[in-house]
């Protein structure tokens, strides 16, 4: 099947060899075709060019996207899709001037969502979570990273990774699964933190590994949560099973996460919102990558990641949505995009680089997607009429999406 897209009015992100990520200055270039097209073969980019040079195609169809831009779907590298219920109750508490730590403390926030969790069948979780999926699909997402930890119990968290695997089965788009038994301690386990970890470590994860349910580990390395030690036990109990950590750090305080995770050859760091320079300093010259949550900031009140320091000092820097029922219930890249630009000082193509091949980077799939590059997945995103693809984030409240294609089929 051969799909021509002709009169494009911008292609954006177009890299003829294939880019693994983007650092510091890189990420101020955005290359784009003017008045071009775009071949699609099957599931598959086949070629590109100007107008002005469009060989003789015979295609199977042809698509004139007069006014149009055409962009790679964006790469959700942080996500907790896989949920049951919702938390707006204690969205009230918070507008009634409780904290995210004091709510936690009174056995709301992921306690809460760990018990909706526990009382869900996993039919029902699955059912919630595919609807979920195919609202961000809709919202240009085109691969996605998806999380447990809403279990907190051997039964629940393998639940959770086994709907994770039938949306793998289901759906056409990337979804990387992470195990991350280590997001909270349950109520029982309060007096004995260790137990728990013991528990992570001897029993679930063994099984998690033994099912193929993962390929990351990640732990929610934070005071009153888990330590750096606790990060360094698991970590290098994961590696004996071949899980690569994407861990949670520098949310509310920076307490040694970023350099736990890069000993142990983090492929991501995420949250970062309090970022020291000595945080910065680690990360130079690694292989891990920063993400980025800024949809979290909007919604819980907190910092934003400095990402203007973070990029003027070279470091590379991708944006995800951090889609969950209690800090951020939305998994609306487009709105990731707008707020790195608007709270975060980034330029629309540093956001869009962000978002695109840091994004595909952040999940190991640099090589297939993220970018308009000959032989990579169709996974595409095309714009309805604007005027330049800094209307996307500029005009943060409007849908300028018109279609989404994932491996070369448009989604209805």
């Amino acid at each position: 099947m051969k799909q021509l897209f002709i009169n494009i009015k911008e292609l954006l992100q177009v890299r003829e060899n294939k880019v693994d990520k983007l650092s510091g200055t890189e990420m101020k270039e955005l290359p784009t075709i003017k008045n071009a097209w775009l071949l699609i073969e099957d599931d598959k980019i086949a070629d590109y060019g100007e107008m002005d040079s469009l060989p003789e195609i015979n295609a199977d169809k042809t698509i004139d996207a007069e006014g149009k831009i055409i962009l790679p779907s964006w790469c959700d590298s942080h996500t907790h899709i896989v949920y049951a219920g919702n938390r707006e109750l204690e969205f009230a508490d918070r507008i009634n001037g409780l904290s995210y730590e004091e709510i936690a403390n009174r056995g709301g926030g992921i306690l809460n969502s760990a018990k909706t969790l526990q009382e869900t069948s996993e039919e029902e979780v699955y059912q919630q979570s595919a609807k979920r999926l195919e609202e961000v699909m809709k919202l240009g997402t085109g691969a996605v990273e998806i999380k447990s930890g809403y279990g907190l119990t051997e039964e629940g968290e393998l639940k959770m990774l086994r709907v994770i695997k039938k949306l793998q089965k289901n759906y056409e788009l990337p979804i990387k699964a992470t195990f991350l038994g280590a997001h909270a301690i349950p109520k029982e386990y309060k007096e004995k933190p260790d137990a728990y970890m013991d528990l992570v470590i001897e029993k679930i994860l063994p099984k998690v590994a033994e099912e193929n349910l993962a390929e990351y580990i990640d732990i929610f390395c934070e005071k009153g949560y888990f330590s750096v030690a606790d990060t360094h036990k698991l970590l290098s109990a994961a590696k004996k099973f071949g899980l690569k950590p994407k861990i949670h750090v520098n949310q509310f305080n920076a307490i040694g996460g970023i350099q736990a995770g890069i000993e142990h050859d983090a492929l991501s760091v995420d949250h970062l919102e309090v970022m020291r320079p000595e945080d910065i300093e680690s990360l130079k010259g690694t292989s891990t990558m920063p993400v980025a949550l800024p949809s979290c900031s909007l919604f819980l009140s907190i910092p934003y990641t400095p990402a203007r320091e973070m990029l003027d000092s070279g470091l590379p820097l991708a944006l995800a949505t951090d889609f969950n029922p209690g800090s951020t219930p939305s998994g609306n890249m487009n709105l990731v995009v707008s707020l790195a630009c608007i709270k975060m000082k980034m330029t629309p193509e540093e956001a869009i680089n962000a978002a695109t091949i840091n994004g595909a980077y952040a999940m190991e799939l640099s090589e297939t997607h993220g970018s308009i590059t000959k032989g990579k997945k169709a996974n595409f995103i095309l714009t309805k009429e604007i005027p330049s693809y800094t209307f996307l984030p500029y005009a943060f409240g409007t849908n300028s999406i018109e279609s989404v294609f994932i491996n070369g089929k448009m989604i209805e």
